[in-house]
């Protein structure tokens, strides 16, 4: 069977490249064994504007969220779902050092507005991904990298042929034999699902670094925990206290506890290229925090350099990192 591109997971990141090369024309075959804790499928969805303490305006967002918004409702109009919901973040300060940095920046970030809101978004991951994979050619089997034939043309893999395999794998990046040099920053997160009928909010609750957002039906995603140290990604009792305790206030019963490892790169930016030795083989990935804003945009930069040779912004290629590929 010949495809043109082969994509490794199905996340967000493959979610969105898929999309524009089959809107491009191309044939596409996705490998996703449906992990049921990648970070995409337990995470919330945010797209926050700002970023730091000092609420800057995270970066080049002023071009990466309306291209955001536009892709999401193309997809919600060829899906019949609904999955962008436009929501002010409510900020409830945990220190006068906080409001202090909010309330100057408010004097020139068009995306903050008083007393302590900012002006967001959340993606509905758990309709958009399963809604997508219906429309794509999916394999349910895990991908063996090693496996993988490369020639003069193409790629091969097991009976398959293709221009290209490009790896989307998330957080299973670090073990792959071709990306393995790389420096990832894999960290892990958890989060609780939560019924709090009391709490009748359409906006997104962020109060230090617990963050509450509503799903629908008086249930709330709140979290998540920041951890370098863990040896898996199993839900920890820790954590659940400490969420748990953060939510103190707020009458609630705990629904579902979930967990997962974040992907990310050493400079918190996505990690877009195709291998400086094997061009047949790429690599989208490192989307981080910033996944649902970031990924539409850049992975319309991929396809346009995949099938147009339109250079990469050297922010996302990764020719930053090739002496590390040598």
């Amino acid at each position: 069977m010949n495809y043109d591109y082969i994509i490794i997971g199905q996340g967000i990141a493959g979610t969105m490249l898929s999309w524009f090369l089959k809107k491009a024309g191309q044939e596409v075959l996705v490998y996703d064994d449906a992990q049921s804790n990648s970070s995409s499928k337990v995470a919330a969805g945010i797209i926050n504007p700002v970023s730091g303490r000092k609420f800057e305006t995270a970066w080049l967002y002023d071009t990466i969220f309306p291209f955001a918004e536009k892709t999401y409702h193309e997809m919600e109009e060829a899906l019949g779902i609904v999955c962008f919901h436009e929501r002010l973040i409510h900020n409830i300060w945990s220190s006068q050092q906080m409001e202090d940095a909010f309330n100057e920046s408010l004097k020139t970030n068009p995306w903050l507005l008083e007393p302590a809101f900012v002006k967001g978004a959340n993606i509905q991951l758990n309709a958009l991904l399963p809604a997508w994979r219906k429309k794509l050619n999916v394999k349910e089997e895990r991908f063996d990298a090693t496996q993988i034939t490369i020639t003069s043309t193409h790629i091969e893999y097991q009976n398959i042929k293709a221009k290209a395999v490009i790896f989307c794998e998330g957080a299973q990046s670090p073990a792959n034999p071709y990306w393995r040099k790389l420096k990832f920053l894999p960290n892990k997160g958890e989060a609780l699902i939560i019924h709090a009928p009391e709490l009748q909010t359409n906006n997104i609750i962020k109060k230090g670094n617990i963050t509450i957002v509503p799903m629908g039906e008086d249930l709330y995603w709140a979290g998540a925990t920041f951890s370098w140290d863990y040896t898996d990604a199993l839900p920890t009792e820790s954590a659940k206290e400490s969420i748990a305790q953060s939510l103190k206030n707020i009458p609630h019963k705990i629904i579902d506890h979930i967990a997962a490892i974040r992907p990310s790169g050493p400079d918190r930016r996505p990690l877009v290229g195709m291998h400086p030795h094997q061009p047949g083989i790429g690599i989208f990935n490192g989307m981080g925090s910033k996944g649902c804003s970031l990924a539409p945009w850049t992975a319309d930069q991929f396809v346009k350099h995949l099938l147009e040779a339109t250079p990469l912004k050297p922010e996302i290629d990764i020719k930053r990192y090739f002496n590390a590929l040598r």
